[in-house]
């Protein structure tokens, strides 16, 4: 079973970047069978909530503190890939850029898809185990707008639709089972679906949900003018930080760049870190091409950075209309990786272990004995 179908693209334009500049508050609630579960709100904050959590006292770690201004070297620009159209059945098909035979994997990174979700496709009840699911939906297109949201039910009871502009942050941990539909009459659904990798000390961790909706994800400008508009998904970027936290450290910006206009963005040593051009063509490394480390790149194609450096820089093609880019980076395990499926751990023994596990609903699959979702429930009925 290969990632994509296992899980609907948990990690899947141009049009003004919105969101409120200061930070989203928050409020922490328990699900059923204790599934921590963060939601936007209007009480306690999350980023004092949960930073103690996951960071401690590591400022130093955190992705994108300061601003631009901070990065003396960006990095250059080491391997470029084109992205095509891959259907893997009706209502279903993505766009792979890490995953696919000549980028394995950019540890911690797992898989980066696009992806387009309609009627009748469906993931229906499966489980997940070592790692964190990010589902991104996008907004608008050049060519169109995408109205369509996703719709979720996991086995504590969680469920809800990711909208247009919505992400979930999912920290499947020792074991999470649900599943994910297209929402009801929407249409084609648009969105980024990212795994991450969890650490050896982080495969067992409860599993837990971030959820944050479009007007709650934190926004900020390079100038006045709006030539470069960030929406923080995670981690810092020119003043706004995100209140999500991720259990392994990460970065996730969506960024809109008029022709032009340049983003440089600190990136902490030791992440690795990739850019994905959704719309438009941009350009990456260095303005002058010092040392060849600079690159251009058109709709759907995935730039990774090499390591040396202290941040990325992005441009807008000036002669173009500019460009909308998912910038991606988290900091790297360097442990090994076995896989299978929906189930990322350290060695082979340890998948079948979760194999087994889930099998025999116990050790973080004890909830999955004698569940069955809406959606599974629903598809019965109408078979």
């Amino acid at each position: 079973m290969s990632a994509a179908t296992a899980c609907m693209p948990l990690v899947l334009d141009p049009s003004p970047l919105h969101g409120s500049a200061a930070m989203a508050d928050a409020v922490e609630r328990r699900q059923p069978g204790g599934m921590e579960t963060t939601k936007t709100g209007s009480e306690g904050t999350l980023g004092r909530v949960v930073r103690s959590q996951v960071f401690g006292n590591e400022d130093d770690d955190r992705a994108g503190h300061g601003d631009g201004d901070e990065v003396s070297k960006p990095r250059a620009v080491v391997h470029t890939l084109t992205c095509e159209r891959k259907p893997l059945f009706e209502g279903f098909a993505l766009w792979r850029s890490i995953g696919r035979p000549e980028l394995p994997e950019l540890d911690p990174i797992l898989s980066f898809d696009e992806f387009e979700f309609s009627a009748p496709a469906g993931f229906l009840d499966h489980p997940h185990r070592g790692f964190e699911n990010v589902t991104y939906m996008l907004e608008c297109l050049s060519t169109g707008c995408f109205q369509g949201g996703i719709s979720y039910h996991d086995f504590s009871g969680h469920k809800g639709t990711i909208n247009p502009g919505d992400v979930q942050w999912l920290t499947a941990g020792r074991g999470v089972v649900h599943a994910e539909m297209p929402a009801a009459g929407q249409g084609v659904q648009r969105g980024i679906n990212i795994w991450i990798n969890l650490s050896a000390a982080d495969k067992m961790v409860e599993p837990r949900y971030q959820d944050l909706a479009s007007h709650d994800i934190p926004a900020a400008a390079a100038d006045a003018a709006g030539g470069v508009s960030v929406k923080v998904i995670a981690g810092e970027c020119l003043g706004a930080r995100s209140p999500l936290r991720p259990r392994t450290p990460a970065l996730c910006l969506d960024v809109a760049l008029r022709p032009g206009a340049r983003l440089r963005q600190p990136v902490p040593r030791g992440w690795s870190a990739c850019a994905y051009v959704i719309h438009g063509e941009a350009a990456f490394g260095t303005a002058s091409g010092e040392g060849n480390g600079a690159s251009t790149a058109t709709a759907r194609t995935l730039v990774v950075f090499g390591g040396d450096g202290d941040g990325v820089e992005l441009r807008g093609d000036a002669a173009g209309q500019g460009a909308r880019v998912m910038l991606v980076a988290a900091r790297s395990h360097g442990e090994a990786v076995a896989r299978d499926g929906p189930f990322v751990m350290n060695t082979r023994e340890e998948v079948d272990q979760a194999r087994e596990d889930y099998r025999h609903r116990r050790n973080g699959f004890e909830m999955a004995d004698g569940w069955t979702s809406d959606h599974a429930s629903a598809a019965e009925k109408h078979s």
